[in-house]
């Protein structure tokens, strides 16, 4: 199989999904979503890149962090891009998060027996609120108020089901997030050279600048 260029090792298909070396990581909260990700792109154990960007904008509302071959995660990105934008021209109105995750869900089932080997994050903002959601190449779909995916999950877990709460506005889950995503990339070889954050609400997106992660962290 080819190598994973998402993460440190090759892929198999009988191979836990969350075996991907990298680290993604969402958080709803009261007044918006969180997604962060590491920059490392890892061939076996070599770092093939340290500036990766594995966060990727679908709407001017909703977007999705990659774990996994990123050539998969790209082609999908595309996919669900053209396919949100052609439901907007069609039905003169913007799709909301849940279509949109079971859609993607719906491609990725549809690609059985030779699954994409990724597992992502699908996380936006409608009427209704922020939402998160995980997928993994089987083609489910899983919502839920925080999760993670890639190598470095396990060290961000130990953090988020720690430090999670209920009803926590951006400004705490920021802090929140930024320690999962530093705790993963102080334990997880394949997580690192650097933060993504990027925080989605009922203005849009907006990405964090390097200097208010430094703050926060510090």
């Amino acid at each position: 199989m080819p190598s994973n260029f998402g993460g440190g090792e090759k892929m198999n298909i009988s191979e836990d999904n969350s075996r991907h070396g990298t680290t993604t990581i969402g958080v709803v909260c009261t007044d918006g979503v969180i997604l962060a990700a590491d920059k490392r792109a890892s061939m076996g154990y070599m770092i093939a890149s340290k500036t990766v960007e594995k966060i990727i904008m679908i709407t001017d509302k909703i977007a999705m962090t990659t774990a996994g071959m990123v050539g998969d995660a790209q082609m999908l990105a595309r996919y669900l891009k053209a396919e949100m934008e052609l439901y907007e021209i069609r039905r003169q109105k913007t799709v909301n998060v849940k279509a949109s995750a079971t859609l993607l869900g719906n491609i990725m089932f549809g690609q059985r027996p030779f699954p994409f080997y990724v597992q992502l994050l699908l996380a936006g903002y409608d009427e209704t609120g922020g939402h998160l959601y995980s997928l993994d190449p089987s083609g489910s779909v899983i919502g839920d108020k925080y999760t993670a995916t890639g190598s470095g999950s396990v060290f961000a877990f130990g953090v988020l089901d720690d430090q999670f709460k209920e009803g926590m506005n951006v400004a705490e889950g920021k802090v929140v997030i930024l320690k999962a995503l530093k705790s993963a990339m102080s334990r997880d070889i394949a997580t690192g050279d650097g933060m993504d954050v990027w925080v989605i609400n009922e203005k849009g997106i907006t990405k964090l600048k390097k200097e208010e992660i430094t703050k926060i962290l510090a």
